[in-house]
C-alpha cells in the first residue's frame, strides 16, 4: 500500500532508539523527511545513520539532540523541523518508561519526573507544533504510549497511571484540533526493543534462561500471536495513522500487543 508520504515532515520525538526510531524509520521508508530527537548526540547519529539506509531515495534524515524534560525542547525541536523541511506535517510522540516500582516504594519525586517526561513533553510538543499542523494540507499527530492504559501492570504504576493521562491528552486533541489535525495514540505490548533485550540477556547471565532464544520464547508464553513484536510492525502502525490512507480514523488508541491483553475496549 503507497501511503502517500512522500515529501511531508514528520518530527519523532525520542527516536534514538526503540519504538521511536523505528517509527521513524517506517516514515522515511515511504519517502517522509525526518527529524529524529535523542539526548545522547553519539547514540543519536548512529539512529540517524540507520534510519538513512532505510529511507527512500528522496527523503532526508536529520537529528536534533534535546531533553524533553526541558520546557523548551518541544519548540527546539519544532523549529528545527520546519527550518529543515519547510513546515512540519506529521508529530510523533514518544518517551522512555518510568522506573518499575510498587505504589508504596514511588516516592513524590518519582511521580513529577513521570509525569513531566511522559505527560508534560507532549503537551509541549504538540502546543508548538499546532500552527505548522494547521497549515498541512493532512497533519497528524501519534502519541506513542503503552498498553498498560488498558490494563494496569503489576509494579509499574507509574507507566500504568501516567500515560493514561497521555490517552486522555490525544483523545481531547482529536476534538480541539479537527478537523485540520487529526490524533491518535498506538499502545504496545511487548516489543524486542533494547530494554527487552538487555532484560532477557540479564536472565541468561544470571541463569533463568538457557540462551537469548529460550528468553524470548519464554516472554512469548502469554501472548496469543506466539512470540513478541518487532519494533517496524508499531512503526508501520504509526506511518499508516500519519498517513492519508487512515484519514477517517482519528481519537483511537490501538492496542498492539499480539492479543495479550485482556480488555474487551
Amino acid at each position: 500500500m503507497d501511503l502517500h508520504l512522500e515529501g511531508d515532515s514528520a518530527l519523532v520525538t525520542a527516536s534514538s532508539s526503540g519504538l521511536g526510531k523505528a517509527s521513524a524509520r517506517a516514515l522515511a521508508a515511504e519517502g517522509a523527511n525526518v527529524v529524529l530527537n535523542g539526548r545522547d548526540e553519539e547514540r543519536l547519529e548512529a539512529a540517524v545513520a540507520e534510519v538513512r539506509e532505510d529511507a527512500a531515495a528522496e527523503a532526508r534524515v536529520v537529528g536534533h539532540a534535546a531533553d524533553l524534560t526541558d520546557a523548551e525542547a518541544g519548540e527546539s525541536l519544532v523549529e528545527r523541523t520546519v527550518e529543515e523541511f519547510g513546515g512540519l506535517d506529521h508529530l510523533v510522540t514518544s518517551a522512555g518508561g518510568p522506573p518499575a516500582k510498587p505504589f508504596l516504594e514511588t516516592t513524590d519525586e518519582e511521580w513529577y519526573a513521570a509525569f513531566d517526561g511522559l505527560v508534560m513533553s507532549v503537551v509541549r510538543t504538540v502546543r508548538a507544533a499546532e500552527p505548522h499542523l494547521r497549515e498541512s494540507d493532512h497533519g497528524t499527530v501519534v502519541t506513542i504510549a503503552s498498553v498498560s492504559v488498558k490494563e494496569a501492570v503489576d509494579d509499574l504504576v507509574l507507566s500504568n497511571a501516567v500515560r493514561a493521562g497521555v490517552v486522555g491528552l490525544e483523545k481531547t486533541l482529536s476534538k480541539e484540533l479537527a478537523p485540520e489535525i487529526r490524533a491518535n495514540a498506538v499502545l504496545p505490548g511487548t516489543h524486542e526493543t533494547p530494554r527487552v533485550e538487555a532484560l532477557v540477556e540479564q536472565g541468561v547471565r544470571a541463569g533463568a534462561y538457557d540462551s537469548y532464544e529460550s528468553g524470548l520464547a519464554d516472554w512469548a508464553g502469554e501472548i496469543p500471536v506466539g512470540r513478541i513484536g518487532d519494533p517496524m510492525e508499531l512503526g508501520r502502525t504509526v506511518a499508516f495513522l500519519s498517513s492519508p490512507q487512515s484519514a477517517y480514523i482519528s481519537g483511537t488508541a490501538i492496542p498492539i500487543d499480539g492479543g495479550e491483553s485482556a480488555s474487551n475496549l
